[in-house]
């Protein structure tokens, strides 16, 4: 069998991870016909089914999605490859700041990834004593929580933060179930720092609070999210740093509606550091890494909606 082309694989790839056509030809920054071509080529050149209709839809069968996860890994080792070619020469020391909730919950999940990448990066991560702090000489890049506004410094938005509450199954049961908004006032109700995300969250649901700074204020995102899988209270959580406790269900959501932070996170650096290679190869991997992140999260939330057809 010839081995097919490398652009009907990544069109394979991209539409297994999001699901749909339309989708996958806007990350290829190809035409929604032409992904289909590519497609329909890649099954006639394999001998074997890689669709099936869903509906009024088309998914992957059984068999093609055994083949496109082999394919993805295949395409990350042909680009890691060329990577570490282009990389040589890349180390030295790299001092990264990062909010204490990023760096454990995330950052510190996917950081071996990079290490192995550049093993010459004398990476060194250290948490500061505010969110927004974007300021010390010793730091190479700031991975800071806020409104962006930094003067004289490099400012690049990472993620925004959609805040949701979130609690442990325990808490829910005992409560006998979080029916509406209003339920939460018969919880206890668990703070970051301050009561601004939860005010906000409650005037969008149309639920009157009594006392809104009532409940325990924790100055650490480690801190409540530990309390909030022990039972102890509901808190709010965004998806970015929560995910994988929500997607092992020690964390729930008991409502879908989500309130948009004023914050968010972002890269920040003095502007004479971004020309440095070992600082712009860590930069480029924490892009790369977030997007593939936030495809994780897209492709979960569209688990249970059918795919397009061709057309």
């Amino acid at each position: 069998m010839r081995t097919p082309s490398t652009q009907a694989l990544r069109a394979l790839d991209a539409f297994a991870r999001h699901g749909s056509v339309w989708r996958a030809a806007d990350e290829l920054r190809l035409t929604r016909s032409a992904v289909s071509h590519q497609l329909r080529l890649l099954e006639q050149a394999l001998g074997f089914t890689l669709f099936e209709r869903i509906g009024k839809g088309v998914g992957l069968t059984a068999r093609g999605r055994r083949y496109a996860t082999d394919i993805r890994k295949a395409l990350a080792l042909i680009g890691e490859a060329g990577q570490q070619q282009d990389d040589r020469g890349i180390g030295g020391p790299c001092v990264v700041s990062c909010t204490p909730g990023f760096a454990s919950l995330w950052l510190c999940t996917h950081i071996a990834e990079f290490a192995a990448l550049y093993p010459d990066v004398a990476l060194k991560i250290r948490t500061p004593r505010r969110l927004d702090e974007v300021v010390s000489p010793e730091v190479d890049v700031f991975i800071a929580f806020g409104d962006g506004n930094w003067p004289n410094r490099s400012v690049e938005l990472l993620s925004e933060v959609g805040f949701t509450p979130l609690c442990s199954p325990v808490l829910l049961n005992k409560a006998g179930g979080l029916n509406e908004p209003a339920d939460l006032l018969k919880v206890p109700i668990l703070h970051l720092t301050d009561a601004e995300d939860w005010t906000r969250w409650f005037s969008q649901a149309g639920v009157e609070v009594p006392d809104p700074e009532a409940g325990i204020v924790f100055s650490d995102m480690n801190l409540l999210l530990a309390a909030t899988t022990a039972g102890q209270g509901v808190a709010m959580g965004d998806e970015l740093t929560c995910g994988p406790a929500m997607a092992a269900g020690t964390l729930i959501r008991p409502f879908d509606m989500t309130v948009k932070s004023p914050r968010a996170y972002y890269l920040v650096m003095e502007p004479q550091k971004s020309a440095n290679p070992t600082i712009g190869a860590f930069a480029d991997w924490l892009r790369r890494r977030l997007a593939e992140t936030a495809t994780v999260h897209r492709s979960l939330r569209r688990a249970s909606v059918q795919g397009e057809p061709f057309g």
